[in-house]
């Protein structure tokens, strides 16, 4: 019965040797743990809480395509008119009101591509082993069809760095190793996570404090676009607490006293498109969470490690490499990343 943890991944540096593996792309979506029973569908949220409600197209597919009592774990996505996962598309489909959560379903429907199975009928299978688990999952979704998929997955370490380059052009951000041996393990980091990482230098333009007082909690970055606007594409936030003192030093000298003359200064103004680009535009997902952020002068350049971008923002937060004195802010722009050759999610599913 839900809610059930899923079983969690850590980051490994590259693709771990071929012979104790399973490897499988890494998707970009929602992770969705699939609670079926009749005509009863649940679907559970990485952190437990429920999804149903926002996803009726995928309820629909589930009550249509799977099998009567089940429980299988894996990721909603959404694929743009071109194969490409569209986070961003995905995540509007959060929406309170019922109207724009049906018209939504229709507009931009989402697929659930599944990876482990946790439990067929009467049976659970969280203590055996992830290959015999995947076995199972294989002859129990050897009929389904769009929009619920099997996952890819190879014991061939090469096809897996194949995947790891060839597929990023269709929103995937890296490959999951699973040990064929590893039972299935709520909330434990079982699994391996190779992810892509590229550097980008990006401009300072503001930053926030740390919740526990008197330190730099985050810094916020922005890159140029070809009109000229400084977007805000992300922030770098994982510092050691030595490093957070330091930084309240480093950047003093480009704190401004109020926004007026900053590039962000606008962020609220109605009908302005630029606005949902900026650092204090609403989130459905931080609820309560103050947006409020320090001005910096868009003076200092940093440089930045991340995983890949989605739409005109880092996917995750970025890390910290160095400042680039070297760099002029104006120099900072979308121009400078690299884009991936486009792939088409048909490559993945042999289609």
């Amino acid at each position: 019965m839900p809610p059930v943890s899923p079983m969690l991944s850590k980051a490994v540096k590259e693709l771990p040797p071929q012979g104790e593996y399973l490897y499988e792309p890494k998707w970009d979506g929602f992770r969705t743990i699939i609670f079926r029973d009749g005509d009863e569908v649940e679907l559970g949220s990485r952190n437990e809480k429920p999804m149903t409600r926002y996803f009726p197209d995928v309820v629909e597919a589930v009550l249509r395509e799977l099998p009567e009592r089940c429980v299988i774990d894996g990721e909603v996505v959404v694929a743009g008119p071109k194969g490409r996962l569209e986070f961003e598309t995905l995540q509007q489909r959060i929406h309170p009101a019922e109207s724009r959560v049906r018209r939504l379903a229709a507009e931009t429907p989402a697929s659930f591509v599944a990876f482990d199975l946790l439990s067929l009928g009467d049976e659970d299978l969280r203590d055996r082993p992830f290959a015999e688990r995947r076995r199972l999952l294989e002859t129990a979704l050897a009929k389904v069809s769009p929009p619920i998929h099997l996952t890819p997955a190879t014991p061939d370490r090469a096809v897996a760095a194949d995947w790891f380059e060839r597929f990023e052009g269709a929103g995937l951000d890296g490959v999951i190793a699973k040990p064929t041996s590893v039972t299935y393990r709520p909330g434990e980091r079982a699994m391996l996570k190779i992810k892509h990482e590229r550097t980008a230098d990006c401009v300072v333009a503001g930053f926030r404090w740390h919740k526990s007082g008197g330190v730099i909690g985050s810094l916020l970055l922005g890159l140029y676009d070809d009109s000229g606007n400084l977007n805000h594409v992300g922030v770098t936030a994982a510092f050691t607490m030595a490093r957070r003192k330091e930084l309240v030093d480093e950047i003093a000298p480009y704190r401004m006293k109020s926004l007026e003359g900053h590039p962000w200064a606008a962020w609220g103004s109605e009908g302005d498109e630029h606005a949902a680009r900026l650092p204090r535009a609403p989130s459905r997902w931080s609820g309560q969470r103050s947006h409020q952020f320090e001005a910096l002068r868009p003076e200092l350049v940093v440089e930045v490690s991340y995983d890949h971008m989605e739409g005109t923002r880092f996917r995750h937060a970025t890390h910290f490499r160095r400042w680039r004195s070297d760099r002029e802010p104006g120099s900072c722009t979308y121009d400078q990343l690299e884009v991936p050759v486009p792939s088409v999610l048909e490559d993945i599913f042999g289609s």
